[in-house]
């Protein structure tokens, strides 16, 4: 039986639904505190200053986090071999390499991070072709690429309780997180909220990703139109609140399929 999956919000592509300040909620049994993630004062972000190195750790900590409390597919899940046929021989993105694992999870969700895990929710993965799906990761991947993930990392550590925790960083390492903490910090990927302009890059990146590797051009404009149709269907109650906060997906969704219109053209 699946599992719900609940991290402050579910989001997909970069859409958010926002939530009480100080919401409760639980994770395989722990309880979250949301209104904790942005106390700190205005200025606290000026204080740290994280390498590379340390967001990479930082997300490293995070995911192995998030695998640990919910039900990840085992090799040989069906949800598991599918994602392994369509990502074979795909093991890095511009030099990151990449991992992948499937949440069995009622979320309609995925996300990528800095260290290159990729996640993909077992209910995302019953609404979309092969295609689709594939476009909603290499969208994911954009992000982690333009590093779009890395400063909203970045920032809900410097900006948290849990930096405040942690302490300052000295040279180029943190201070380890708690279990709770990463929690905190593990939103940062699922619970982003990224600009107009990074989500239309994004969507770039899924359309160009999926041409590279031998899928259909149009799946990013497809998976975005299917998310806009659930949103207005009988599907509605699993990913109306995603659309929320984010009334463009309709026109970005149009963007992408002219982009897909413009290259088939150019291969005739």
């Amino acid at each position: 039986m699946k599992t719900k999956f609940i991290l402050i919000a579910a989001v997909l592509l970069g859409i958010v639904c926002p939530g009480p300040a100080e919401a409760q909620f639980k994770i395989g049994g722990r309880k979250i505190n949301t209104g904790k993630l942005l106390n700190a004062a205005a200025d606290a972000a000026t204080a740290v200053t994280l390498s590379d190195a340390d967001i990479a750790r930082l997300s490293r900590e995070s995911v192995e986090w998030m695998d640990a409390n919910n039900p990840v597919a085992e090799d040989d899940n069906e949800y598991m071999i599918r994602l392994k046929r369509l990502t074979e021989g795909i093991t890095d993105a511009e030099g990151l390499p990449l991992n992948f694992k499937v949440y069995l999870v009622i979320d309609v969700n995925a996300f990528a991070c800095g260290d290159g895990s990729i996640r993909v929710f077992s209910s995302l993965m019953d609404l979309m072709d092969d295609d689709e799906l594939m476009a909603i990761i290499g969208h994911e991947i954009g992000h982690v690429v333009h590093a779009d993930v890395k400063h909203a990392m970045k920032n809900a550590y410097l900006a948290s309780a849990a930096r405040n925790a942690a302490g300052a960083a000295e040279g180029s390492t943190v201070a380890k997180l708690s279990e709770s903490q990463l929690g905190d910090l593990a939103t940062a990927f699922t619970d982003a909220q990224f600009s107009q302009k990074q989500e239309y890059e994004a969507d770039k990146y899924g359309f160009r990703f999926c041409v590279e590797h031998g899928f259909s051009p149009y799946g990013m404009a497809a998976s975005l139109e299917k998310l806009v149709e659930l949103s207005q269907g009988a599907k509605a109650s699993t990913v109306q609140k995603m659309f929320s906060s984010h009334p463009d997906s309709e026109k970005r969704a149009a963007a992408v399929r002219k982009m897909a219109d413009e290259y088939t053209a150019s291969q005739q």
